[in-house]
């Protein structure tokens, strides 16, 4: 059974800079039995990363929309998993206000981190706290879950601007702030194919050419990701190719692109 203290030994020997900025994607279930479930997890996390800053997930994009157009930041639960669920009550821990894609954060510079979100129109703006993640230089960790669980790509690809996943249009959405104020948040939503479904398709480029590596946390496969890194190599990848992750077909020139492109 797996401890708080065997998954900070863990998390030390992922190398993750725990003075750093992380942001964790995350299924509990891969963890396997964990001394105290979920909580345990997160207080090994927060332990770990107590002179950093700590980031989940808390989005709510599955069922705010146009018919349910009210996020409150307070109530409002979260639809990707219990790891973000529970860490939204923890004392200290700061939620964004963007109505489908906030993010929740503890530690250091996590006011400045999250407040910015709602004053975009798309989901993961550059100067959002997605684009933070860049500016940060920050550690994404995939916890039992693989590439297509990863928000951050989103961003890459709006980034670069490849057409046709976005809507032309925003839509009226709201969000009840902490004070309870009712705030305007005019959004843009994901559209079309399930595009992250096609993430998959740069794993062994991201690891070949060192902005992943995998590991190991409690049970879960664990993927160590340099936000840096990946811009860097999607960014190329995407200009060369904005149809990258239009189709589930393994990617073209693979070798090309584990050699690195630009140095060919």
């Amino acid at each position: 059974m797996h401890t708080k203290e065997s998954l900070i030994k863990q998390l030390e020997a992922l190398g993750i800079h725990s003075e750093g900025t992380v942001l964790i994607h995350s299924s509990m279930k891969s963890l396997g039995e964990v001394e105290g479930g979920a909580d345990t997890v997160l207080d090994a996390f927060t332990s770990y990363m107590k002179d950093g800053l700590l980031i989940l997930p808390t989005h709510t994009w599955s069922y705010i929309n146009a018919e349910n157009p009210k996020f409150d930041v307070q109530q409002s639960k979260v639809c990707v998993g219990i790891l973000p669920e529970l860490f939204r009550h923890r004392p200290g821990v700061v939620r964004s206000w963007h109505p489908t894609h906030s993010v929740a954060a503890l530690g250091r510079d996590a006011v400045e981190f999250t407040r910015d979100d709602h004053h975009f129109d798309t989901p993961c703006a550059r100067g959002s706290a997605w684009g933070k993640l860049l500016d940060r230089q920050a550690t994404i960790l995939l916890v039992g879950v693989d590439l297509k669980r990863n928000t951050f790509i989103h961003g890459i690809e709006e980034w670069v601007n490849i057409p046709g996943r976005l809507t032309d249009d925003p839509e009226m959405l709201y969000t009840i702030t902490p004070g309870g104020t009712e705030i305007e948040v005019p959004s843009r939503r994901h559209c079309g194919l399930p595009w992250s479904e096609h993430f998959w398709k740069v794993d062994e480029v991201l690891i070949s050419r060192g902005a992943m590596r995998m590991g190991q946390l409690g049970d879960a496969v664990v993927r160590v990701c340099d936000a840096a890194a990946i811009t860097a190599i999607l960014t190329e990848m995407l200009e060369d190719d904005p149809d990258l992750f239009s189709d589930n077909e393994p990617l073209k020139d693979q070798g090309r692109w584990m050699a690195g492109a630009s140095q060919l």
